[in-house]
């Protein structure tokens, strides 16, 4: 297939399922913490890449639903570095104009890393160049049943038809609600599965899977994603001859 058929844009929006960080640190020996606090420093340098790569929207799985079923001592560590990371990344977010989200249920939090996330989007919620979400006490099946409930709740209330209802009359109920639908999905660490990560708004985006883990995860790595995402023919359901696909140009030459 000539390389003018292939997909030419770059993906609006990236999900990432940050994986790795406790074998990072057993391969060293280290104590899964330390893995973790690594693999904080990744996800610093992974946002200033997407800025620099000019990827909008940014939403990273920082902490699953099922994650509270690790070790208490883990749990405690992963809290707190949630804290640090809010504490001292809202200047940088600010300064970078980007706009920090958060998506889970946030009020099952601990009180102190619930207190942070709240100051650290209030700080951020008047930009709209650049968007960060974080994903935390989140689970793709809770969404659905959060949004379920609140489909229900509009429709008993007259808000909503349910005989005439269609995918956005619940779409909007979902977490992401204010966010376009994932583009691409990676996956760092060698894992092949999704792990209840935005189950329903990633129903057409791409997958990446890499072996290499989180902490080693950097500039580079996301552009080999990027550059496999750019070979992709995504074609929403049509035959491939159903696709417009313009012919990409490039920027140091002009167009004929």
């Amino acid at each position: 297939m000539s390389s003018q058929t292939h997909q030419s844009t770059d993906p609006r929006h990236i999900g990432i399922i940050m994986d790795g960080n406790g074998r990072w640190a057993k391969k060293r020996g280290y104590s899964r913490p330390k893995g973790h606090q690594e693999g904080a420093k990744t996800t610093r340098k992974i946002i200033d890449a997407c800025r620099e790569l000019g990827v909008r929207y940014l939403t990273l799985y920082a902490f699953s639903a099922e994650n509270w079923s690790r070790p208490d001592m883990e749990v405690k560590a992963l809290m707190e570095l949630l804290e640090f990371f809010l504490g001292r990344e809202t200047k940088a977010l600010i300064k970078n104009r980007v706009r920090l989200h958060a998506i889970g249920r946030i009020e099952e939090l601990p009180e102190q890393a619930r207190k942070a996330l709240n100051k650290a989007m209030e700080a951020t919620a008047h930009f709209d160049e650049w968007h960060l979400t974080l994903a935390l006490n989140y689970g793709s099946r809770q969404e659905m049943l959060d949004a379920a409930k609140g489909f229900a709740k509009s429709v008993a209330c007259g808000e909503t038809d349910a005989e005439q209802a269609g995918w956005d009359d619940l779409a909007r109920h979902f977490y992401t609600k204010e966010l376009p639908d994932p583009d691409l999905i990676i996956r760092t660490s060698g894992e092949t599965r999704i792990s209840n990560f935005l189950l329903m708004q990633s129903a057409y985006a791409e997958f990446y899977f890499t072996d290499v883990l989180w902490p080693d995860f950097d500039k580079v790595e996301l552009e080999k994603a990027i550059a496999c995402y750019h070979r992709r023919e995504r074609r929403y359901g049509k035959t491939g001859e159903q696709i417009a696909r313009p012919t990409t140009v490039s920027p140091l030459q002009p167009s004929a």
